[in-house]
């Protein structure tokens, strides 16, 4: 646990001064040139090569059509006045058709291009993001339980959507140097009308340009980290504040509250303000160098005549231009770089992992009828054996709910805390240890979704009859029959719409449809009126005696209690937390 005063925030009371930090935010900042979100890119880039390349040929064409068009209507337009200055006879002398259909060609050439340039960066992008995101989700999954369960909702959704979308933009943004290399070749080959000295000033003012914008950029950068972590630092400020609304007014700590967001909002302005001031000093550098390269292109390129002098203005004016995207692109890698630690983290979690424990020689059996004995040897020397119901009764903190935990692989298995079937916890797959046990934890997460979505996930075969038959068992199906649409019917986040008991006989009929031999229980009847309680121990005796599973409950009532045969104590809650602690097993309290 850590503190979470941040400088500038309110003191916080006592009782509400600690939480948990993000864990994500906490990893190393390196990132190695290597990194696994590179590699996976770099696989992407080369199987979608051709639409890259064709975005990056349509993003030259653009810079070339962009900076000939505005350098020829500048001609265009100076030369035509001069002709009409000159006379009837140089007015008709003059042909306009040329450069009438020059502008036009570039013009269409422009259009053509943008949209080719867009529609082909945009799709490679989207099909290489088509694979990294679920090698994300898959990396969350994958990753160990510890690591994974973490992950706060807020720091998945990050990874999943705003980091994601921040590599999205960096590969959109990949053809962006190709539109300034041609726009400033472009320039530069029209610059050479007016001779070497407006083509030398424009290159000094691109120089001057590039110069002042790394420097820049290098200072924009940086106040964009602190925006992020003042954006992030006021995200989690609400987060936190909104879980503990209750207690918030409850304690009369509104006002309180108030004052930590006020004080967050407050950091995130002021960071914010100075991003957007060197954000418009580095505009006002861009206008300024684009004035300068104009004016002195004019006054250089004079002598080779008014039509000419424009066209070098104009040329150098956009050749300065050609490199404002790239500036921007620069400016917006920093959010990219950020989003990239932040996927590596996720991504090199799973590169790491270590190679999985083999399956046992002899697989273990999934049926009831077939079911492998478990031992415990610390807390009994004989096995518990399949069918049989046993209750693990100790006072809160002694660990029981880290011993179901450690049973289906969610925390690393110390040698010798249990057997399966003959063979030690840590030598057995968590594939194999998730067949053995069906679990219903102290705090079931429900989805927003139907009814049907949230059981689905212990069986996603089941029919509509074993459904009901589930709810029926955990004292809920007259609640969802009740419900607009019965099994489909929406639930909203965590199952917003029933009461925390209906959420807890949801997460309960949820654990009866998963087929495993053995069934984890812990405090399946908790927050629950005798009345309710009864009809819930009914049901899962009437189930037990069908499916011939066996049964580890963690409860405190008496009730549940009764459908055990036989108890294991966990001794005391401070020699257990200790052995456990010296066993290197983190307990939940």
């Amino acid at each position: 646990m850590t503190n979470h005063l941040h400088a500038n925030a309110v003191p916080a009371p006592p009782a509400l001064a600690q939480r948990e930090s993000g864990s994500v935010r906490q990893q190393d900042r390196t990132r190695p040139a290597g990194s696994p979100l590179r590699q996976l890119l770099a696989t992407e880039r080369r199987r979608h090569s051709g639409l890259f390349q064709a975005a990056a040929a349509c993003a030259a064409l653009l810079g070339l059509a962009s900076v000939g068009l505005l350098g020829v209507s500048g001609w265009f337009i100076t030369a035509a006045a001069a002709a009409g200055v000159g006379g009837l006879a140089a007015a008709q002398a003059f042909n306009y058709l040329l450069p009438s259909a020059a502008i036009r060609l570039l013009a269409i050439a422009r259009t053509g291009a943008r949209y080719g340039e867009r529609l082909c960066s945009h799709e490679a992008a989207l099909r290489s993001l088509a694979r990294v995101r679920p090698a994300i989700f898959g990396a969350l999954c994958a990753a160990p339980a510890e690591r994974s369960l973490a992950v706060s909702t807020g720091e998945a959704v990050t990874a999943m959507v705003q980091d994601v979308e921040a590599i999205e933009a960096q590969l959109v943004r990949r053809s962006v140097p190709w539109t300034a290399a041609a726009g400033v070749l472009t320039g530069l080959a029209l610059l050479a009308f007016g001779g070497w000295p407006p083509l030398l000033a424009t290159l000094a003012c691109c120089a001057l340009l590039a110069v002042a914008g790394w420097q820049g950029a290098r200072r924009v950068r940086r106040a964009a980290q602190a925006s992020r972590a003042a954006m992030g630092a006021l995200k989690d400020e609400l987060a936190w504040l909104s879980a503990h609304d209750a207690e918030l007014h409850c304690h009369d700590l509104a006002a309180w509250a108030g004052q930590r967001v006020a004080a967050q909002d407050q950091a995130l302005a002021k960071a914010q303000r100075r991003q957007l001031r060197l954000m418009a000093g580095l505009d006002a550098v861009l206008a300024l160098a684009s004035g300068l390269a104009a004016a002195l292109a004019l006054a250089l390129a004079r002598d080779a005549g008014a039509p000419v002098a424009a066209l070098c203005a104009l040329a150098a004016v956009m050749t300065v231009e050609s490199l404002a995207p790239l500036l921007r692109h620069a400016l917006q890698q920093a959010s990219a770089h950020e989003a990239e630690r932040r996927l590596d983290a996720l991504l090199g979690d799973v590169q790491a992992l270590p190679s999985p424990a083999p399956a046992a020689s002899t697989p273990i059996s999934t049926h009831t009828s077939t079911a492998a004995a478990l031992r415990l040897p610390a807390l009994t020397a004989s096995p518990l054996q399949p069918g049989e119901h046993v209750a693990l009764r100790g006072p809160s903190g002694c660990g029981k709910s880290t011993l179901l935990e450690t049973l289906l692989g969610l925390r690393p298995a110390v040698r010798g805390t249990a057997e399966l079937a003959g063979h030690d916890l840590a030598d057995l797959p968590v594939s194999t240890l998730r067949a053995q046990f069906a679990w219903l934890p102290q705090d079931a997460a429900l989805l927003a979704g139907s009814v049907r979505d949230n059981l689905t996930l212990g069986c996603g075969h089941a029919s509509d009859e074993q459904l009901w038959a589930a709810l029926q068992d955990a004292g809920l199906a007259s609640r969802i029959q009740a419900l607009p649409g019965g099994l489909d019917g929406w639930l909203g986040e965590d199952g917003t719409g029933l009461s925390g008991g209906e959420r807890r006989r949801l997460a309960l009929a949820r654990a009866y449809l998963v087929p495993a031999p053995w069934l984890l229980l812990d405090e399946p009847t908790e927050g629950l009126d005798a009345a309710t309680e009864a009809v819930v121990v009914a049901g899962l005796r009437r189930r037990l005696a069908v499916t011939l599973q066996g049964l580890l409950l963690v409860s405190h009532r008496p009730a549940p209690l009764a459908l055990c045969s036989r108890e294991l104590p966990l001794c005391t809650a401070a020699t257990a937390a200790k052995g456990l602690e010296q066993a290197g097993i983190e307990v939940v309290y």
